[in-house]
């Protein structure tokens, strides 16, 4: 009853509504400092400084010795190690490299890519996306992106990683974001998407 009647009165509801108002303008203020910054550190890149990709190409040397591999590692049944090679999910070493010596291994499997860079299996675009000479393709793709995708991209240390992400992350392969243009072809690595199949 009392709680009521303070709340009616007037210079009560002053106050609620001032300490409404300044928490809202502190809180924007605050937002507004961290899209500053954020922008800031955007625009520190400048064009005169044109991003360092720290990408490696490994030019075809995959008899070199490699004590561990990275692997794609999210295949039920298929997986790529960082050298290309494709195999099935028991024939991966404790390394993390398949086993190039098993019938399932292959290397710079391109068996599921149609001629435009696109993969009906994920494993298959990262094994093809692999092979050297894809390299003037992806050195494209990074020129390209520097400006549009800096954020994404910038976090990529070599070659593997690049096509990792590059088969993830095709927004080409889908048309009104929430359907592939072809749904047996959706994992891209090539520059462009893939033909639009009817529904």
């Amino acid at each position: 009853m009392v709680f009521r009647r303070l709340l009616r009165k007037r210079w009560v509801l002053g106050v609620v509504f001032g300490l409404s108002l300044i928490y809202f303008l502190t809180s924007t203020l605050k937002q507004e400092e961290r899209t500053i910054r954020d922008r800031t550190l955007l625009e520190a890149r400048d064009s005169d400084h044109p991003i360092q990709w720290k990408v490696k190409f490994i030019l075809g040397n995959s008899s070199r010795q490699i004590s561990q591999c990275r692997n794609s590692i999210q295949g039920k049944s298929l997986l790529t190690d960082e050298l290309g090679y494709v195999c099935e999910r028991k024939d991966l070493l404790v390394n993390g490299c398949c086993n190039v010596n098993a019938p399932s291994s292959s290397q710079y499997v391109c068996k599921s890519c149609l001629a435009n860079g696109c993969c009906s299996i994920y494993e298959f675009c990262v094994s093809c996306c692999l092979q050297p000479d894809k390299q003037p393709l992806l050195e494209r793709f990074l020129n390209r992106a520097a400006e549009g995708f800096q954020n994404l991209f910038t976090a990529v240390e070599d070659h593997f990683e690049l096509c990792l992400a590059k088969c993830r992350t095709s927004s080409l392969s889908v048309q009104h974001e929430n359907t592939y243009r072809n749904p047996q072809a959706k994992y891209c690595y090539g520059e462009s998407p893939p033909e639009l199949q009817p529904i």
